[in-house]
């Protein structure tokens, strides 16, 4: 679905028009924010050649320039226009081919999006517990950094504070990281909120809704 509107936008103190490019609807396309204060799951809602409108699953990072990656790994430098609630308007750095964008061709395959995390945790195979590192985590599975090495196959159970204790499968071993698959997957708004817990930060003051001037997407 693509649409063209011109609007006005209140932009760090003064207003001023500006005409949207022709934007595709992308509904749910789960992708990640990279900025100074952390990485963040979001879902981008629209995009077009200039800009993308995301949703988060709490307030924005109050970093003004961010990146967005995608499943397969590409990124795209943005700068922060607006926020609203647990929504915000982002200008690319440059104009972006949208096709491309939307099927998500890159030169790694699409995978789960996985968060860095540096989590202490306690891994265990029935009683027999050892301290470890969550490294990075996603819907699916973890990545961690052993103090001991785990047979492939081997179910553990690992018990970080702030996380439900998740149980998994080890199906990647690499000196002392460990590639885990959760028995249980996590839902992307649990995943989401586990994340931003980790990574506190002082949200953004929001734009008002006759500020941003309405409830579409408007960017750059």
């Amino acid at each position: 679905m693509e649409t063209r509107v011109t609007t006005k936008i209140k932009r760090y103190g003064s207003t001023v028009e500006q005409r949207v490019a022709p934007r595709s609807s992308l509904m749910m396309r789960a992708a990640k924010l990279l900025c100074e204060s952390g990485e963040y799951v979001c879902v981008v809602r629209d995009v077009s050649a200039t800009g993308a409108k995301l949703r988060l699953f709490h307030a924005p990072p109050p970093d003004r320039y961010m990146f967005l990656e995608l499943a397969n790994g590409e990124r795209y430098a943005m700068e922060c226009m607006w926020t609203r609630e647990n929504n915000a308007g982002f200008r690319f750095s440059c104009a972006i081919d949208v096709n491309e964008f939307i099927q998500e061709e890159g030169s790694r395959p699409r995978r789960p999006i996985r968060l860095k995390l540096r989590r202490p945790a306690i891994v265990a195979v029935g009683e027999d517990a050892a301290p470890a590192m969550v490294v990075d985590m996603s819907q699916q599975g973890a990545c961690i950094e052993a103090s001991r090495e785990y047979a492939i196959d081997q179910l553990v159970r690992v018990e970080t504070d702030g996380l439900p204790t998740r149980t998994g499968i080890v199906r990647w071993r690499q000196e002392q990281r460990h590639g885990l698959v959760f028995q249980e997957s996590l839902a992307l708004d649990e995943l989401a909120h586990y994340v931003r817990q980790f990574q506190p930060f002082t949200p953004p003051a929001l734009v008002s809704k006759e500020d941003e001037g309405d409830d579409r997407a408007h960017y750059a």
